[in-house]
């Protein structure tokens, strides 16, 4: 039975195989999975984990952050105003920022306890109902209002396509955004299209099932 270490190295070696232009980050989505089965990715030295949910990272990472310094947690999931102050207290990147009251909340926390926290800006870039993120037309407004006026440290731009349509434009369209912004990196792809977005020069990539398993 493969364990999830030789998973963890298989996806290792298919991006490197594509030799990228950019030193690609694999953010291991542990969202559901207890500590102990996360454990032995941690054991073997990796260091970047995923959560959509603050309480549930809060209750899994607390702890373990105190005996491993190394750790640089990622909040991928939808964040609430009212869970802002948790968030920074926690986690390292925030990749789904996307709305000014939700910048306002976490500039406020992050200058109270003294903490600089990395961003992603989320970018809806299809312009979906349902999903997400600030408006194509909105982004350079929003990023100039985060960057100049309350001090967010924005370090690249953040989409996650349709579901049922081919993400590759999508994320060659957030390489060029990102590039207007003059910023390094780019958080896109997870276990079905990691691979595609590496070659339009992520530097993120969000893998949780392709190393964890399925969730139950």
């Amino acid at each position: 039975m493969i364990t999830i270490v030789q998973r963890f190295e298989k996806i290792q070696s298919k991006i490197t195989s594509l030799k990228p232009k950019k030193s690609v980050n694999i953010i291991a989505v542990s969202k559901t999975f207890t500590l102990d089965h996360i454990k032995p990715l941690i054991d073997h030295g990796h260091s970047h984990f995923g959560e959509n949910k603050v309480q549930e990272a809060l209750t899994k990472w607390t702890d373990q952050r105190k005996v491993n310094q190394n750790l640089k947690l990622h909040m991928i999931g939808k964040l609430q105003s009212n869970k802002a102050k948790d968030a920074v207290n926690l986690f390292d990147y925030i990749h789904s920022l996307d709305n000014q009251k939700l910048a306002d909340t976490l500039a406020k926390h992050q200058n109270n306890l003294n903490k600089r926290l990395k961003y992603f800006i989320q970018v809806n870039i299809a312009n979906e109902m349902q999903k997400s993120g600030i408006p194509v037309g909105e982004l350079d407004a929003f990023y100039n209002y985060c960057v100049n006026e309350i001090n967010l440290k924005i370090i690249g731009l953040m989409v996650i396509p349709p579901a049922d349509q081919e993400a590759d434009k999508y994320f060659k369209s957030l390489n060029i955004l990102n590039k207007s912004l003059a910023l390094e990196n780019l958080s896109m792809g997870m276990s079905a299209d990691y691979l595609e977005a590496i070659k339009n020069e992520s530097t993120f990539v969000r893998i949780g099932s392709s190393i964890f398993g399925s969730r139950s």
